[in-house]
């Protein structure tokens, strides 16, 4: 079942039982197509996530945590500014389509009582959020702004008037009516019926239309059929169907097994379920769009720079052949005129073959010999310089292939702080310059337990690692890297593990490398004590002495 006209009709009958009459106690957008509103209600907080994602776009409350930005966004602060404090009058669905109206009862500037309503559009890639005065009926501001380039219909910007989505040509099945009674008669087959029954009214998605033209092609008596059909909607028993595909239903359909159902006790817990591991997903791709285009640009810059002075390396190497010009030229000095372009001299240092050596026709003889010297002492002098240069730009190159390794299995918190830190960093510049910025701090890291109870704790970024190795662990704890790739650092909080924790935990240590796809990994692992920082590295890297190696396949651990 899709986020349908009729799954929204029950899912706004289950926040109104919840929410109405409650205050806003706080206002969030830790995605930038998602708001979260925390509402005081019966003596509890709770987080309604509004979603204009185009993939998961929905309503409901939620109870899965997220993570804030370090700097809130425009329209969060709009929304501060003008739903702090107010009150939740009642929420409602327009029709029976996936709009949602949440209406606000504020305060003005001057004190005066004022009435907000928040829209929700839910529909697809076309998802909005917009804050209207009811009185004026001007948008305040929206999520998406949607100026008259995109949509000659509508125009979703600040100060525009709001107008509504043009209205389908379809029934609205709470309202009285005979339609799927004739559409039964002309449609005797289930597939025909549900399309039909799809077309004719508002808000029926694919799922639902073909359960109910399986209930009314069932039925002995339609009218009864149909009015319990959508009452089921005010009282719903939430389910998710673990079929061929897996899908949500606000009950149980006609056609469906008893095993293959996994109930739930709201609709939104359901949701929870049902979108969890998809949006997350999701939500780090959205997320770290700007941070692998940073990765990216850094990884080609920098992988051009080892390439010239690896160059330089070469053109280094071959420095004595400008020496043996410049001795050969000194010692032959005599046989130099001023003007000459070129000389063939005996090579004493090959057998005395001839040698051809060019010259400047504008410098004198000895002028010339010390220019090949001069430029034999800048290519020795160089290589110090260059190596230096190859090392750094090589440490740079392992440190963001680390974090693209890290991007690959991250959850949107890990995705912040590695945004973060490349800010800490100078990677990404800061927005809103000359704002204290918020300190970044690095969120628990990924705890697991191998067979025999003993605790692994795993860095999912940069930041993590960091506390984890010099913060958390313990210096007689053994620490794991896979050797000589990126990788996170991972941790077995206990001094003396079995041979079996060691070997389970360097597995998970592989899983979580850029060596997952492997069969054998090498794994280094030592006591913790054994690990050094040197001054000035980048967050994650470490150096150390005494380890041993293991070679194992990648297998990650139950949480």
């Amino acid at each position: 079942m899709s986020f349908d006209g009729f799954f929204t009709h029950a899912i706004v009958h289950e926040l109104n039982s919840t929410l109405k009459t409650g205050r806003v106690a706080r206002i969030s957008q830790p995605y930038p197509a998602e708001l979260i509103i925390t509402i005081r209600a019966q003596r509890h907080n709770y987080a309604l996530l509004l979603s204009a994602n185009p993939t998961y776009p929905r309503v409901q409350i939620t109870e899965v945590p997220f993570t804030n930005p370090a700097v809130p966004t425009n329209f969060t602060m709009t929304m501060r500014k003008y739903l702090d404090g107010a009150i939740l009058e009642g929420i409602d669905q327009v029709g029976n389509d996936r709009i949602i109206r949440l209406t606000f009862n504020t305060r003005d500037e001057l004190g005066d009582s004022q009435r907000l309503i928040l829209v929700s559009e839910i529909m697809a890639r076309h998802s909005n959020i917009s804050l209207v005065n009811e009185k004026t009926g001007k948008i305040i501001d929206t999520i998406k702004h949607v100026g008259s380039d995109q949509n000659r219909v509508r125009l979703l910007l600040p100060g525009a008037t709001f107008v509504m989505p043009p209205k389908q040509d379809k029934a609205n099945p709470y309202l009285p009516n005979q339609l799927y009674s004739d559409l039964v008669r002309q449609y005797p087959d289930a597939e025909g019926l549900a399309k039909n029954l799809q077309a004719s009214y508002e808000g029926l998605g694919r799922d639902t239309a073909r359960d109910l033209a399986d209930r009314l092609l069932a039925s002995d008596h339609l009218p009864t059929t149909y009015q319990q059909f959508i009452q089921h909607f005010d009282q719903p028993e939430p389910v998710i169907i673990d079929g061929r595909k897996k899908s949500f239903m606000a009950f149980q359909p006609l056609k469906s097994a008893k095993e293959d159902l996994q109930h739930f006790p709201t609709l939104s817990a359901l949701l929870d379920n049902y979108y969890q591991q998809k949006a997350q997903q999701d939500r780090s791709k959205e997320l770290a769009g700007q941070v692998i285009k940073v990765i990216k640009n850094e990884l080609k810059k920098d992988r051009r720079k080892v390439k010239k002075l690896n160059q330089q390396l070469e053109d280094a190497s071959k420095a004595d052949k400008y020496r043996i010009r410049g001795e050969i030229l000194t010692t032959y000095l005599g046989k130099l005129t001023p003007g000459m372009e070129s000389i063939t001299l005996p090579n004493f240092y090959d057998d005395n073959k001839p040698l051809k050596i060019s010259l400047s026709p504008e410098l004198s003889p000895s002028r010339n010999a010390q220019k090949y010297f001069t430029k034999y002492d800048k290519l020795k002098a160089s290589v110090a310089h260059v190596n230096e240069q190859l090392r750094l730009a090589n440490a740079e190159i392992d440190y963001f292939e680390n974090i693209q390794n890290q991007i690959e299995l991250a959850s949107p918190a890990d995705i912040q702080e590695i945004r973060l830190e490349l800010q800490e960093e100078g990677y990404i510049k800061r927005k809103h310059k000359g704002k204290k910025q918020r300190k970044v701090r690095a969120s628990k890291p990924e705890q697991f337990h191998t067979s025999d109870g003993t605790t692994v704790l795993v860095g999912k970024n940069n930041l993590q690692n960091d506390r984890l190795s010099f913060k958390t662990a313990n210096k007689n704890e053994i620490w794991l890297h896979v050797k000589d790739i990126p990788g996170s650092h991972v941790v077995i909080r206990d001094t003396n593990p079995s041979d079996e924790t060691i070997l389970e935990a360097a597995q998970l240590a592989a899983y979580f490398s850029k060596g997952r796809d492997s069969d054998n990994v090498p794994v280094d692992y030592l006591p913790v004590k054994r690990l050094r920082k040197p001054n000035g590295a980048k967050p994650g890297f470490v150096t150390f002495t005494g380890q041993k190696t293991l070679r194992v396949t990648p297998k990650k651990l139950p949480n």
